[in-house]
């Protein structure tokens, strides 16, 4: 898959890298990707198809997932970019093991678009405060960037349930969280919106540990290398 560098979206994007709302950090990703697959995605591709195909089980299991029946070579590409999509977000994490009942097929724009607005009300405040970005309220920017770059009305809408052990979304800290793909299989492209409301102490925390760490480690390298020093004067 190959990510789609779109002016409106990484602004969005580049903006929701850390917002601070108060008590929370908000951490969002927007990205979009063609779905023409090369390379080594090309050959994962492959490999999740066969394996999606072996282990759906009976005729009825195949008939019946969120992404479409699984007997049909689209519904298993469908599958296949949900997981592709987050191997590419998240580098740090393998979703290669997910399979359909790990996602959901949601209602519509309409039905998801409340939760999305809902909890983003904080951040559209900072959003209008922060200079170079609140010329227009956030919410109507991101919708009309989203729009512009998949076509919503002929999207189909999924999302990821996560286990909230394996993925970031259960990271320490997380309050609250949602994401939701945006397929247009016309278009052979797909948009990836995420965001994730983290508890501000538990993000200081973890940037004092990284620190010490950090710190540590190279203090322990200052004294291998001196020890290493004296070791060559004697």
């Amino acid at each position: 898959m190959k990510y789609l560098d779109i002016g409106p979206l990484a602004r969005i994007n580049a903006f929701l890298d850390g917002v601070d709302v108060g008590d929370l950090i908000v951490k969002g990703d927007l990205e979009a990707y063609s779905c023409k697959l090369a390379g080594l995605d090309k050959k994962l591709s492959r490999s999740l198809e066969e394996e999606v195909e072996a282990s759906s089980g009976s005729p009825s299991s195949l008939s019946k997932s969120p992404v479409g029946p699984l007997q049909e070579s689209s519904s298993r590409k469908t599958l296949v970019y949900l997981i592709l999509t987050l191997n590419h977000i998240y580098p740090d994490y393998d979703f290669s093991l997910l399979r359909s009942h790990h996602f959901k097929k949601e209602e519509g724009v309409g039905a998801i678009e409340e939760t999305i607005d809902a909890h983003l009300v904080e951040a559209s405040k900072v959003w209008e405060t922060t200079p170079g970005f609140g010329e227009e309220p956030l919410l109507d920017c991101l919708w009309s960037s989203i729009d512009e770059a998949i076509n919503l009305k002929e999207c189909d809408v999924y999302s990821y349930k996560s286990d909230m052990e394996s993925d970031p979304f259960g990271e320490k800290g997380s309050v609250w969280s949602f994401n939701y793909f945006f397929y247009n299989k016309k278009l052979k492209r797909i948009l990836y919106f995420s965001c994730r409301g983290l508890s501000k102490t538990a993000v200081e925390l973890s940037v004092t540990t990284d620190y010490k760490y950090n710190t540590d480690d190279e203090g322990e390298e200052v004294d291998a290398a001196t020890s290493m020093a004296n070791e060559m004067d004697l």
